[in-house]
């Protein structure tokens, strides 16, 4: 029996050497390795009879080898093995490549298992590369298979005897994750059944049945550790209760535009929970250019008014200081004292700075992550907000939101977030929606195109530079990678835009890049002192730059639809027509219809939709949620069913225990606290 935290090097059949390849999966130990699902299975065990075989299927057949293995050399490193195989029903040429041990492991007249994809070609029936056995000893074949996952230095089939290994030897080790009352009213297999049938099952309902089984353990301990970190976020205290005798109407008269619907509809669900006892813990969801930041300045108006103060924090110093100049503006009439804090700033006015703001001089404070360092003391906070939320974690967060004692939290996110994925995310907050954009945002024109249109887009790009526009160009990649065939990266785009722009001012940006730099390029591209960008996602997030009217994306069917969007929203900001360009390859149906897609909705939210529909959950924001665990089974999209029901239970729960302290649920408190560890302290 073998110890679900024992080191895989001392599990049979690893050793040193293989351990340190499983290290860069992330595997150390026997329960890792038990944690580490299937990507995908192969029924090897329906066996077909060679006269059934049809071309272009990939199948299992038993059959007699006929014929020796035949070798033949077609040039200097190429080597081709042929043996002929029947079952009573036909023949069948089995072929391999640069395989010479081959000639060793086939005997005529012996019966072996084969399975491949086959191969018709006029009546000739072959498979190419099989995988092969002796028929009595169908450990590879025969049955279903899982493959993993795996990286350089080891097979499937070494990887799978590891596996079966650890899973012999340890699942009596694995404990029930929930409670048997759980189990019997939904009818749940056992834990150690759904770990044994999702590595090894007999047949495919097996498999659904054990994913099944998993994927309600992952959706029920997310659901249950967002409630009760929001349930903690209010136990044993109030939150500030900020009077309604301030006059936000002051600050709606001085605006040189009227919020639309959909902002007054969320600045009320703000002002209500503002008004409240409890604190507040809000999401505000809004497409880009929906006026979150204005709502979010309304908001900042009725904490200082009410004697505290408020912070803003945003992922990059530009868009930090994009807010601080914006809001500064805003505020202006109400002699408010805003500031601005980046790491950028010199020691010396840090220093004052934090000075101020700890004597409580300062009402406002915008800044980036140099907002959660320790030495930054509010006198009085009573309002935090962070900008681009999914750029930020849950721990993130409640560093800021503890920089005072009661404060009220409110999140923002431009990333449309289907609602069944928001729930999961930001299950500890609720959640408001700008659904409306302002009057007068114009529909920016999007193309889908392929690679011969390069030409005819070259001069349309040149054209708007001529009328003084400005231009992005994005690239999926920083450098040039082998694994990706037929993308192009930032560096060498840079390079060809350089000669196609030759007129123009050409500047590269990538992630890679300093922040400094990269600060100073964006600034200088505000300013029109560069004519085109030539970028990967790092504009995702950015600045206002009105005077940009074309976004041209590279390889575009690389990109999420969710940031295909988000990167369409860089420009039609000011008063001139605006375009996106979608340079794509391949000709698979997904990408025609995520082209199609982005070509007919400018709706953020129906398209976050598609994304999640057609990917799944795994890349939806490009960056991975910080401080949110990945799902190893569950699927967003398709366990909606499940999930449902695992919130249902989690809420009931939360609501008769909410600290889970009754026997019967110290199981569930367990499974969070494993699963979070110190991600978000519960």
């Amino acid at each position: 029996m073998a110890d679900l935290d024992m080191s895989l090097q001392f599990l049979k059949g690893v050793g040193p050497a293989r351990y340190e390849i499983l290290q860069k999966l992330g595997l150390n130990t026997v329960e890792d390795i038990l944690n580490y699902f299937p990507r995908d299975y192969e029924d090897r065990g329906n066996y077909k009879k060679i006269c059934e075989l049809i071309d272009g299927e990939t199948t299992a057949i038993k059959a007699i080898v006929k014929t020796n293995v035949s070798e033949q050399r077609i040039r200097r490193n190429m080597a081709i093995y042929k043996v002929i195989a029947e079952d009573g029903t036909g023949n069948i040429i089995l072929t391999w490549f640069n395989q010479p041990y081959i000639k060793k492991q086939l005997c005529v007249g012996e019966e072996y298992s084969f399975y491949g994809k086959v191969k018709n070609t006029l009546g000739r029936i072959e498979i190419q590369s099989p995988v092969f056995e002796k028929a009595e000893a169908s450990k590879n074949t025969g049955k279903i298979i899982p493959i993993y996952p795996l990286t350089a230095g080891i097979t499937q089939n070494v990887f799978r005897g590891i596996v079966e290994l650890a899973v012999k030897s340890s699942l009596e080790e694995v404990q029930e994750s929930m409670p048997n009352w759980i189990l019997d009213k939904y009818r749940l297999p056992s834990f150690k059944w759904a770990m044994q049938n999702i590595h090894f099952p007999e047949k495919l309902e097996d498999f659904e049945k054990a994913r099944k089984r998993i994927a309600f353990d992952e959706l029920l301990t997310m659901q249950l550790a967002l409630l009760r970190f929001k349930e903690k976020g209010n136990e044993d205290r109030d939150g500030i209760s900020f009077s309604i005798d301030e006059n936000v109407d002051e600050l709606l008269n001085t605006l040189p535009y009227k919020l639309t619907n959909a902002q007054m509809r969320v600045w009320k669900e703000i002002d209500k929970d503002m008004r409240s006892s409890k604190s507040m813990n809000r999401l505000v969801q809004g497409d880009v250019g929906s006026g979150k930041t204005a709502v979010a300045t309304l908001a900042m108006f009725k904490a200082v008014k009410n004697g505290y103060q408020a912070a803003m924090m945003a992922p990059t110093a530009i868009l930090a200081r994009q807010h601080y100049e914006g809001i500064s503006k805003m505020l202006a009439p109400f002699n408010m004292n805003v500031e601005l804090l980046t790491s950028d700033i010199t020691k010396k006015n840090k220093a004052l700075v934090l000075e101020r703001l700890k004597n409580g001089e300062i009402d406002i404070l915008i800044g980036t992550h140099a907002l959660l360092e320790e030495n930054v003391e509010f006198k009085n906070a009573g309002l935090v907000i962070t900008d681009e939320q999914h750029r930020f974690g849950v721990r993130q967060r409640s560093v800021l939101s503890a920089k005072g004692n009661l404060t009220d939290t409110l999140v923002m996110t431009a990333t449309p977030i289907p609602r069944t994925l928001a729930i999961i995310l930001y299950g500890d907050l609720d959640i408001s929606i700008i659904d409306e954009l302002p009057p007068g945002r114009q529909k920016i024109d999007t193309y889908a195109v392929k690679r011969n249109m390069d030409e005819r887009i070259n001069a349309f790009i040149n054209k708007e530079l001529n009328a003084g526009r400005q231009a992005y160009i994005v690239c999926p990649l920083v450098e040039e990678s082998e694994h990706m065939e037929g993308v192009k990266s930032v560096v060498e785009q840079f390079e060809y835009y350089k000669k196609v722009l030759a007129n123009y001012k050409v500047e590269m940006l990538h992630g890679k890049m300093k922040p400094k730099d990269k600060d100073d390029i964006m600034q200088r591209f505000k300013q029109g002192e560069i004519n085109a960008i030539i970028s990967t996602t790092v504009i995702e997030v950015g600045v206002d730059v009105p005077n940009s009217t074309l976004m041209i994306i590279e390889n575009a069917e690389r990109f999420g639809l969710a940031q295909l969007h988000q990167l369409r929203g860089r420009v039609g900001r000011g008063k001139h027509k605006s375009y996106c360009v979608l340079k794509y390859e391949g000709n698979s149906d997904i990408v025609k219809q995520r082209m199609e897609i982005m070509q007919k909705s400018n709706d953020g939210f129906v398209i976050s939709e598609k994304d999640l529909e057609l990917r799944g959950p795994g890349e939806f924001f490009g960056t991975r949620q910080h401080g949110i665990p990945e799902f190893r089974v569950a699927n967003l999209f398709t366990d909606i069913p499940i999930m449902k029901v695992a919130q249902e239970i989690a809420n009931r729960i939360i609501e008769e225990d909410p600290r889970l302290e009754k026997p019967e649920n110290t199981i569930l408190l367990n499974g969070i606290n494993k699963l979070f560890e110190e991600k978000i302290s519960i």
